[in-house]
């Protein structure tokens, strides 16, 4: 497995690779690999001949620089990752290699990223969208590889590729859950015992929200509440949001339920009464709708976000 840090060499390298006909998948990372990573590569494998990763604690999408300093980073961890993967090349940038002195150039969604996650996070998405712009131009992929657990990012960087006229191949993997339901990410192993325990009431709710849609509700705010009973089961859970949203614009769901809905959450724990554990924000999602009502090209509406409408 090749390692690369400079944008440069990426981009001599990813020059190489076109001239020989070969076609490059990137998988984008800030390190901490689990095994919903994992599950990225192997979805980029099925589309490419050359699978590439980028590990890049990105500064600018954090929003306390706390938070970004203690971003767990185990560099020669995650490599070996990657190498037990199969990747066959790791860019791992500096900075300084993708943020030149005196930089002061933004990359922009603006509808998509103003709810949700975009509405308590000012600057976050602005700095998914600059870093992933960047790092487009320094591994110049044919196919891009991103979680479908951060919904909203990949509605954004779907649209950003689109905008902006990238010739890559925006591809979504679906979320990979831990035994109990919990979606993976690397925040979880900091949650409390108790936190933890708590936590898949997220998957829960989702489960509610959805056997109550299959058995015929499709009331806007009845579906919320049933969702919220849920939540409200975890004493230590602090919602964020719970909201339904058009999977493919993100704006609020009508009141009336109609076609695939994506149900979006966001909940808080704190440190467990014992002092265990940290905060930890946790996202989840789901798309839902009516089985009888699906079919094939709108039942896969989350791996086709965006596309125009007629």
């Amino acid at each position: 497995m090749e390692r690369i840090a400079r944008r440069r060499d990426l981009q001599a390298r990813a020059d190489a690779e076109r001239a020989a006909g070969h076609r490059i998948a990137l998988v984008p990372t800030m390190g901490a690999l689990h095994a919903g990573h994992l599950s990225l590569i192997e979805t980029a494998r099925g589309h490419a001949d050359r699978v590439w990763v980028s590990i890049f604690v990105n500064p600018t999408q954090f929003n306390e620089r706390s938070d970004f300093e203690s971003y767990p980073a185990d560099l020669e961890a995650d490599a070996a990752a990657c190498e037990a993967a199969g990747v066959d090349l790791v860019y791992t940038p500096a900075v300084e290699d993708l943020y030149p002195e005196h930089s002061q150039s933004w990359v922009e969604v603006d509808e998509l990223t103003r709810s949700l996650c975009g509405a308590g996070r000012p600057g976050h998405f602005r700095g998914v969208t600059t870093v992933v712009a960047k790092l487009f131009l320094a591994a110049k992929p044919h196919v891009a590889v991103f979680g479908e657990k951060d919904f909203q990012q990949l509605a954004a960087l779907r649209r950003m590729t689109s905008d902006l006229g990238f010739d890559i191949e925006v591809i979504g993997s679906p979320t990979v859950r831990e035994a109990d339901g919990l979606a993976l990410s690397s925040r979880n192993v900091r949650l409390g015992s108790v936190a933890r325990e708590q936590a898949t009431v997220l998957v829960r709710s989702l489960e509610d929200a959805e056997r109550a849609l299959q058995a015929g509700e499709r009331n806007r705010e009845t579906l919320l509440e049933i969702v919220k009973a849920r939540l409200s089961e975890a004493p230590l859970a602090e919602v964020e949001y719970a909201e339904l949203r058009d999977p493919a614009t993100l704006a609020e769901a009508s009141a009336r339920l109609v076609g695939p809905t994506l149900l979006a959450l966001a909940v808080h724990f704190p440190a467990d009464p014992e002092g265990r554990g940290s905060s930890v924000r946790l996202i989840d999602n789901r798309i839902i709708e009516r089985e009888e009502e699906a079919d094939a090209p709108v039942r896969n509406v989350s791996s086709t976000l965006l596309e125009e409408r007629p």
